[in-house]
């Protein structure tokens, strides 16, 4: 196979032979020559329906002409200039128009930059150093963030990466998601807390959803403390709606951080908030963050072109969550599994009920779910490698692609 060739060299170029470690597929990863629509073709001549889509930028699916369109003509007048351009002001104008009660917006190269950039926002506006987080929220590979799930209901911050400073992630206070009662407790014990970062739905290990009233029980909490409510939007803006999860459930964050969507699947991360909080980041203020590549015209024309689409379709999104539902109506008499869905995103877990936390959700039983993973490539279903990863529909897959999903799903169960 040509992928088992291109991936025993690339273990003498690249650490475990990738580029990032979700990736790492056993025996090897196979290798994609070319993708369109909702199909990946490999190296190897086989065409697999796609249920990954990049691990969710793609809500328009592969190579969408109209995003495709616009890069190839911004590519004509140029790519990189280092200078402010107009398409900047177009899309920041189209994400605040989205998102009620933010009023400036600052573009940077990704989400995981963005996020970075919210903490040290929420820490200079605040003049406070602890943040909490919730334990198995995913956001970004950078320091503060990366942080072990304890055994308590609360937990100080450990290392979950070798060189990570300790002294820095002791600053980092975890909390289990679905559980306003601990993060009462946190704030009340612990004055010194900036901000609160969370996905509003947890979509590295999920979806796992928010029961009803947590995430307006965690805005009144946050707010009676006085600390920061961050909401990571990076994979739930514009895949659960226009204003992503923070307008369908009616909660309004002091910062947002968006990425993957609103970039078209170009790299691309965006921190927005209220004009109070953000005219703090440089050069209007004092917190620092800076990046040659904030603002690429490239990704700023893929996500404007992108968000047009959205919305001058706007049953695109009701259609997607018909087919999540079809999907799922294939697996629901099985009483062994429990099959989360919201907007475009799913996932069959391999425990009894939907989990509520990331505790709950590592109870899966993974080696069932490798095994059901290998059985759906051999039905040419293509899903995320792992069962703490989201499964994705976009706006390509069609009827018949449901189908075969479905019928795929109730053949490898």
């Amino acid at each position: 196979m040509k992928s088992e060739e291109l991936f025993s060299r690339a273990t003498t170029l690249l650490p475990g032979g990738v580029s990032s470690p979700v990736r790492a597929i056993r025996p090897y990863p196979f290798y994609t020559a070319s993708a369109s629509g909702s199909r990946i073709h490999t190296v190897d001549g086989t065409t697999l329906i796609d249920c990954c889509m990049a691990y969710g930028p793609l809500l328009l699916g592969h190579a969408h002409p109209d995003i495709r369109a616009a890069i190839c003509s911004q590519i004509e007048r140029g790519w990189l200039f280092g200078t402010p351009t107009p398409a900047e002001l177009e899309l920041a104008t189209m994400i605040i128009r989205d998102h009620p009660g933010n009023e400036m917006v600052r573009f940077v190269s990704t989400g995981g930059e963005a996020t970075m950039a919210a903490l040290r926002l929420a820490r200079g506006y605040t003049g406070r150093m602890d943040i909490v987080k919730v334990e198995g929220g995913f956001h970004g590979a950078h320091d503060a963030v990366l942080v072990k799930a304890g055994s308590g209901a609360t937990t100080m911050g450990v290392p979950d990466s070798a060189g990570v400073v300790p002294d820095l992630v002791s600053h980092t206070l975890q909390v289990p998601f679905n559980d306003a009662q601990a993060l009462e407790e946190v704030l009340r014990s612990h004055p010194g807390v900036a901000a609160l970062i969370i996905e509003p739905v947890m979509g590295n290990i999920g979806p796992v959803l928010p029961e009803k009233e947590y995430l307006k029980d965690i805005r009144e909490i946050t707010r009676a403390h006085d600390v920061l409510l961050i909401f990571d939007e990076v994979i739930t803006g514009y895949r659960l709606g226009i204003g992503g999860a923070q307008v369908r459930y009616g909660v309004q964050p002091d910062l947002t951080t968006l990425g993957k969507i609103v970039g078209g699947g170009l790299p691309i991360g965006v921190l927005c908030g209220p004009r109070r909080i953000m005219q703090l980041v440089a050069p209007s203020g004092p917190v620092y963050q800076a990046g040659t590549f904030n603002g690429n015209p490239l990704s700023l024309a893929g996500g404007i072109a992108t968000l047009r689409w959205l919305h001058s379709h706007p049953d695109s999104y009701r259609t997607l969550e018909m087919k999540t539902r079809a999907i799922g109506e294939q697996v629901e008499e099985r009483h062994d599994g429990a099959f989360v869905r919201i907007g475009s995103m799913f996932k069959y877990f391999f425990r009894t009920q939907p989990p509520r936390n990331y505790r709950q959700a590592k109870e899966s039983d993974t080696v069932r779910f490798r095994a059901f993973w290998e059985a759906m490539m051999k039905q040419g279903v293509f899903l995320p490698p792992s069962q703490f990863e989201t499964n994705f529909l976009s706006t390509a897959h069609t009827d018949q692609d449901i189908g075969i999903i479905g019928a795929a799903y109730r053949t490898c169960l």
